[in-house]
Formats: structure tokens, C-alpha cells, sequence
């Protein structure tokens, strides 16, 4: 009988999960990006590629980046030369730092080694993977779920060991009225073997050139909130929100979105608070957390209710715009 390494919790190096951007996509581990055709999940993968290239803040961060990366982008749907390249140099991209490997002889898959050595010799920290299905292999059973968490393997121990971000783009099935987590083509597991997922739809009819990134799910940190953004020429990161990614799918080709729980919620919150005149900023932000509502929400709720900013003394107040006096 074979000898059985055993392990005892003592004897594992705890260590904190990094993140290439908090909490959307973390180092060491895969992170699945899904959308239908022509919503945009390549553009926003590419400039956000651009973006860490040259060591730029991630969007909505606190303003500090890493220093700039190597990027390792792969895609079966788009030529270097005339796509990939002149659309990552026109997004700000720095070209020494985006790589590719050679498909000419050979296609890459999942368990190829020719990743590892790849991330090995060039020390890169982002593997773009663009689609899942050109990639997992080319006997792989998409739907097969046995199948799927066997080509996923390899993939997963790359990231680890390497402790650099792998990030899938993935087409969404037509099951429309579905979760946000269900609507990926193939089996379940792989969003299981993903430990971050994301969401990349249009926003509404009014705004053709509007999109927003959702988090689907994340299970080694917070779900972030939600980002709108414009793929009208040059990409422009326009907001937060918390919109969650099913009310994003049930809102896409509606002509009239469904309301904002949370913001509802951070309204009716101020409002009350303030009913009754000027309250400090930070017993309206400590009650609105408490309502489990965001800060990024809090704030959009503040200005498109025109509550106004007033000093006194020491203290930050926030005002209705119809108090007198303020």
C-alpha cells in the first residue's frame, strides 16, 4: 500500500489572497469574465490589459496601481496585427509588455506547459484567455462536468503556483429569465472552478454605447459593486452602482430598468434622517452601512438628491436643498 502524505493545519503558511483589482480579480486564482457576442468582454479585458501594462490605477480604486506587468493575452477570435495590438496601443497599452505564444504549430489548451514555461520566462502576472471554448481543449466535453474540472486543473495549479491572475472570457448561453450565475455555456463547474466571475452586458437601449461589468460571484472576498462604462471610442469608466448582475440581465433589453433596491433604500434612509434638518456626514454614512448600503451608493444617492455639503466648525453636515437658511 502506497504511504499517505498527510498534512497537519499547523504546518500550512497561512497567507492573505492579493489582488490584481480588489475584489474583482485575485492573484493566484482564475476569474471568468462572461457577456453574449458583441457586449464588449474583449474591449474591456483588453484596456483594463492597457491599464496594468503601464502601471495605472485600476478603475474606482483608492489611485495606487501596481507597478507595470507582463501580460500574457491569448485569443482565437481576434488577429494580433490587426486587431489586438492597434486596439491595446490606442487604449494607452505599453506593447513591450504584451505577449503572446505561438499557436502557429500547435494550439495552446488549458494543460498545455507551454503556459507554464511561458509565465515562468516572462514573469507575467495576467493570462488572458479569449474564448474559454478555443482553449479547454479540443476533446473536452464543454457540458461534461468531469471533463471540465480535469482541464481546469493544470490551470488552477499555473495560477497558484506562479501566483498570477488568470482571466477567462466566456460566452453566455440563451436561457434568458435565468440566474446570472447559470447563463454560462457548458457545465457548472466552470464558474465552480472560477473564484471570481464577471458580468459584462449592455446597460439599456437608451445608451447603445453603455455597458456594465457586474460580479457574478466571488468566493474569496466581497462582491464588488457594479461598473458602467462607454466602449464610444476611447473607454471611459462612468460609475459605480448596485445594480446586481441578475437585475442587470433583467434589465438589458428592458425599456424601463427595474428600480435599484439599494439606492431606493439609501434614499429613503437620507431623506428621514434629514426630514427634520441638517444631520453630520458620518451619522448618515454609519446609518446607511447599517441599512447594508454601499458608499459608492450612498454618494450617487446624495447627489441625485441634491443634498448639499455644509461645514460647521469641525463637522461636515448634509443638508436638503430646501432647508432654509444653508
Amino acid at each position: 500500500m502506497a504511504e499517505i502524505e498527510i498534512t497537519k493545519a499547523s504546518e500550512v503558511k497561512v497567507r492573505k489572497i492579493e489582488w490584481l483589482w480588489y475584489p474583482y480579480i485575485p492573484f493566484g486564482k482564475i476569474t471568468v469574465v462572461q457577456g453574449d457576442a458583441g457586449d464588449g468582454k474583449s474591449t474591456f479585458v483588453l484596456n483594463l490589459a492597457a491599464m496594468l501594462s503601464r502601471g495605472q490605477p485600476m478603475p474606482f480604486t483608492d489611485g495606487t496601481g501596481h507597478p507595470p506587468i507582463n501580460i500574457i493575452y491569448q485569443s482565437s477570435e481576434d488577429d494580433a496585427d490587426d486587431t489586438i495590438v492597434p486596439r491595446f496601443i490606442s487604449a494607452g497599452g505599453d506593447p513591450e509588455r504584451l505577449l503572446f505564444i505561438s499557436e502557429r504549430e500547435r494550439y495552446l489548451s488549458f494543460s498545455d506547459e507551454r503556459l507554464t514555461q511561458a509565465v515562468r520566462q516572462t514573469g507575467a502576472r495576467l493570462v488572458v484567455l479569449d474564448p474559454l471554448s478555443a482553449y479547454i481543449g479540443e476533446e473536452t466535453g464543454i457540458n461534461a462536468a468531469n471533463e471540465v474540472r480535469r482541464q481546469f486543473r493544470p490551470l488552477i495549479e499555473i495560477a497558484r503556483e506562479q501566483r498570477c491572475a488568470i482571466l477567462i472570457v466566456h460566452h453566455m448561453n440563451k436561457a434568458i429569465g435565468q440566474k446570472a450565475i447559470n447563463r454560462a455555456v457548458g457545465s457548472v463547474d466552470i464558474v465552480g472552478a472560477a473564484r471570481s466571475v464577471l458580468l459584462v452586458a449592455r446597460t439599456d437601449r437608451e445608451h447603445p454605447d453603455e455597458r456594465i461589468m457586474a460580479q457574478v460571484k466571488c468566493n474569496v472576498g466581497p462582491t464588488g459593486s457594479a461598473i458602467v462604462f462607454s466602449v464610444g471610442g476611447a473607454v471611459q469608466w462612468l460609475e459605480e452602482t448596485a445594480r446586481t448582475a441578475d437585475e442587470v440581465l433583467g434589465n438589458v433589453f428592458a425599456n424601463l430598468g427595474r428600480p435599484d433596491t439599494q439606492m431606493r433604500q439609501a434614499k429613503e434612509v437620507i431623506s428621514q434622517l434629514l426630514s427634520d434638518g441638517p444631520k453630520p456626514q458620518r451619522e448618515i454614512m454609519e446609518k446607511l452601512r447599517t441599512a447594508g448600503v454601499g458608499e459608492s451608493t450612498a454618494k450617487k444617492a446624495k447627489q441625485l438628491m441634491g443634498v448639499r455639503s455644509i461645514k460647521a466648525g469641525a463637522v461636515w453636515l448634509w443638508s436638503l436643498p430646501d432647508e432654509d437658511g444653508l
